[in-house]
């Protein structure tokens, strides 16, 4: 086989994989779309943190369907699924696990906490204090959790795809910093659209759908090793040199911006490509363009950097920010 035939023969399955990737998201996509009804920018941006190999915190108020659409990405690629639901009573030791003595061989053995999985929910994750939320550091970012001074890998693919209620409401604890910067992206979830809940309330009301049965419409769709093909399929998506430093720019823009009090990390500029790579992947492209890079922009700077107390009273959102930097940063010619 000489050099050409090789050549071609790789190209050949490396655009079979891209083309199982396709077909992979558009499944998952209708699987999740079949009970979610509305919200179809939220489940982009859920997957492309997932094909990202990162955690999502989704952030709404009570109500609007963020546990539904975790539980039901989780069932459509069929990987295991634990669900933490975090309380103000909560241990660390609930979601890593401990060590137990067992009487009969007199030893200490390990009992494993539902962070081993493929996916965790960590339901209303800013209902727990700071000490229960710190649990979850060390396996969001190195894959593994350490018990009794051993360390033990969790599968891949993992993600922790978090809910919290806004902060103003009553019971809440803030997330520290350090934890906020290990989740990829922070997307808002906000009310559907009046045409998409009367069709919701249509389709429960008349007995179409029910609430206890919503999940029994989701299929398997993908094995966790599909998801990690499309992981690296995404993760080799072509990025040309004058967006990494576009993306550079961006989060570099933060840490002088006018209002802006505590800039983000260059974690951000990281979070920028991997996701624009994902998000291509999803438009069925071949390569990211500065249009990837801006539409990803706000979910992953927003709960990564701090406004001054001036424009919060001014009533000024980090959103609107985050809009100015990226009208005022020259983006490169296509």
């Amino acid at each position: 086989m000489n050099d050409e035939t090789m050549q071609n023969s790789s190209a050949e399955g490396s655009n079979a994989q891209i083309n199982e990737c396709y077909e992979l998201i558009d499944n998952m996509t209708h699987q999740v779309e079949s009970v979610l009804i509305g919200q179809r920018e939220v489940l982009q941006q859920a997957l492309v943190c997932l094909f990202a190999s990162g955690h999502l915190l989704l952030e709404g108020v009570p109500g609007i369907g963020k546990t539904l659409l975790v539980r039901a990405l989780s069932k459509c690629f069929g990987g295991e699924f634990s669900r933490i639901q975090f309380t103000p009573d909560l241990m660390p030791s609930d979601v890593t696990g401990h060590a137990v003595y067992d009487p009969k061989s007199e030893k200490f053995r390990i009992r494993k906490g539902p962070a081993f999985t493929n996916l965790l929910l960590a339901d209303e994750i800013n209902r727990a204090p700071a000490k229960t939320q710190a649990s979850l550091l060390e396996v969001m970012q190195e894959q593994q959790i350490t018990i009794e001074g051993n360390a033990y890998k969790t599968d891949s693919p993992f993600m922790v795809m978090a809910t919290q209620n806004p902060l103003e409401q009553e019971g809440t604890y803030p997330l520290p910093e350090a934890e906020l910067d290990r989740f990829l992206m922070k997307v808002y979830m906000e009310y559907p659209e009046q045409e998409d809940e009367v069709t919701l309330v249509k389709k429960i009301t008349t007995g179409q759908i029910s609430n206890s049965s919503l999940l029994d419409l989701v299929n398997v769709v993908a094995s966790p090793d599909d998801i990690i093909r499309c992981q690296k399929v995404a993760s080799e998506i072509d990025v040309d040199h004058s967006l990494f430093e576009y993306a550079v720019r961006i989060v570099a823009a933060t840490r002088d911006w006018p209002g802006i009090r505590m800039g983000a990390s260059p974690r951000a500029s990281l979070a920028l490509i991997r996701c624009s790579r994902a998000l291509a992947l999803i438009k069925r492209q071949a390569f990211v363009t500065p249009d990837e890079i801006k539409e990803v922009a706000a979910p992953i700077i927003r709960h990564r950097v701090q406004l001054s107390a001036e424009l919060e009273i001014e009533g000024i959102s980090v959103d609107d920010v985050i809009q100015d930097i990226l009208n005022q940063v020259e983006a490169p010619r296509q």
